[in-house]
């Protein structure tokens, strides 16, 4: 989506704005990812914890597009951003219950 949204930013944002957005987008699910390979329950929450912060700043970086005219308002990722916010929560939570009582199930999709 992001990717889509900012090919018709103007040229002069395509090392600004765009960059950054598209590097935010890249960088929460490559997060979880990474947190989910490593050995550690603390590593891996920290991991999300920085995937929840990228999605912070995506979502500040859409409020500066909106403001700057490159998004119409009609374009909104309020449902999008639940769903992506939602994700960190759920694998910290379902993490949770698997130290403290088993397997949980819990898949990407």
């Amino acid at each position: 989506m992001v990717y889509r949204l900012t090919a018709a930013y103007p040229n002069e944002e395509r090392f600004g704005l765009v960059s950054q957005m598209r590097r935010a987008a890249v960088s929460i699910p490559s997060n979880i990812a990474e947190g989910a390979a490593r050995d550690s329950d603390n590593e891996f929450r920290n991991f999300l914890s920085i995937a929840r912060s990228s999605l912070s700043e995506l979502d500040t970086q859409f409020d500066l597009s909106y403001d700057l005219g490159f998004v119409p308002r009609t374009v909104t990722i309020g449902s999008r951003r639940a769903t992506l916010a939602g994700r960190p929560d759920a694998l910290r939570s379902a993490q949770s219950q698997e130290a403290c009582c088993g397997e949980s199930g819990l898949t990407l999709s």
